[in-house]
């Protein structure tokens, strides 16, 4: 992070998409679609320790506040799978009522998943304690990257077919605002401080930077081809976002809204996680 080098390649094979950081920062899980496994590498070791099978077509992974959870989203089984990072086991699974679940995301409390239904244009809500759906909310076409306000008030999701992001608000479940960002909209991140949200424009090559007081788009920041899902720093200094087409990952200063460095990387990177 201090020189944004890269320092190493860990080989997975396959078709890897979703990652997140297993809690104390020692493991990482990735989903491979071609073997529809979950990954669970060794970070100290940089190598796959283990795999573990999944539903059909797995894709977007994420973890609980607390880190007693992983969720796999599993695209053609049209499920959430919940991973115990303990076991590496299936303790249960949800089936989602949109078609083609692709991202999930725990809200901050961790008492609700949200999930982003593709072929639905909608946004299915799991309630983690009943282990159930209990909504589904009507966005726009194709809905793709979800965020969360950082007390947990919003969250914000992208539709890439309809160019726009839904700010939703989590206490009503209703769609609050309709913010317009680019063509081909997908990933969402959120900055630290909660006043600030960034979503990735695949068409455009631009990540968009909403001000969530005004609900609208202030600048556009021009980086790689295809950028896809981003991941921020602690600090909320430095919005990392991988660049499908350019085979780079842009390094945006967030206070000055400008890339400050291109990484080449790998074929079609899909993601960014961060220590």
């Amino acid at each position: 992070m201090e020189t944004d080098n890269v320092v190493g390649t860990i080989a997975t094979g396959g078709r890897p998409r979703g990652l997140v950081v297993g809690q104390g920062g020692k493991s990482l899980y990735i989903s491979d679609e071609s073997t529809n496994s979950l990954l669970v590498v060794d970070l100290e070791q940089r190598k796959v320790a283990e795999r573990v099978k999944m539903q059909e077509s797995p894709e977007g992974v994420g973890i609980s506040p607390k880190g007693d959870w992983v969720i796999v989203a599993s695209e053609v089984s049209n499920s959430i799978n919940f991973v115990s990072p303990a076991t590496h086991k299936i303790v249960f699974n949800v089936t989602t009522k949109g078609k083609n679940p692709e991202h999930a995301h725990f809200s901050p409390d961790g008492k609700w998943v949200y999930v982003s239904a593709e072929d639905a244009d909608k946004v299915d809500i799991v309630d983690v304690e009943q282990r159930r759906q209990v909504n589904a909310i009507t966005v726009g076409m194709r809905p793709r990257g979800i965020g969360f306000l950082p007390d947990g008030s919003r969250a914000y999701v992208a539709a890439e077919i309809a160019g726009t992001v839904y700010a939703i608000d989590t206490k009503t479940q209703q769609v609050i605002a309709r913010i317009p960002s680019g063509n081909f909209s997908n990933g969402v991140t959120v900055h630290p401080d909660g006043n600030t949200v960034y979503v990735s424009n695949g068409k455009d090559g631009t990540v968009s930077v909403i001000d969530v007081a005004e609900n609208k788009v202030t600048t556009r920041i021009p980086v790689g081809k295809r950028p896809w899902n981003m991941a921020i720093t602690p600090d909320g200094k430095k919005l990392y976002v991988a660049n499908g087409r350019s085979g780079s990952v842009s390094v945006i200063d967030t206070a000055a809204k400008q890339v400050i460095k291109e990484i080449t990387v790998g074929e079609l990177p899909w993601g960014v996680v961060i220590q």
